[in-house]
């Protein structure tokens, strides 16, 4: 005779998974925003070292407008 105990494991329902993922989803945008620090100060080095190399320069090195315009996105949507 075999005793057996079986634990009830609630399955989640459409509804909560897909709750679980918006709210992880904020968490691999949190890391991706720090995933962006070291690269934004790697862009600004090389920024200040194209300028210093080319002091009469009017070129745009890395486009800082563009990414200034995806973050005012970001903020706009964030505001409630």
């Amino acid at each position: 005779m075999y005793n057996m105990r079986y634990k009830l494991v609630k399955e989640n329902t459409k509804e909560e998974q897909f709750q679980k993922d918006r709210i992880d989803a904020f968490a691999e945008i949190e890391n991706r925003l720090d995933a962006i620090k070291k690269p934004l100060r790697q862009a600004k080095i090389e920024t200040i070292k194209y300028y210093r190399e080319n002091p009469n320069s009017f070129s745009v090195v890395i486009g800082t407008d563009l990414i200034n315009d995806y973050l005012n996105d970001i903020e706009t949507l964030l505001k409630k």
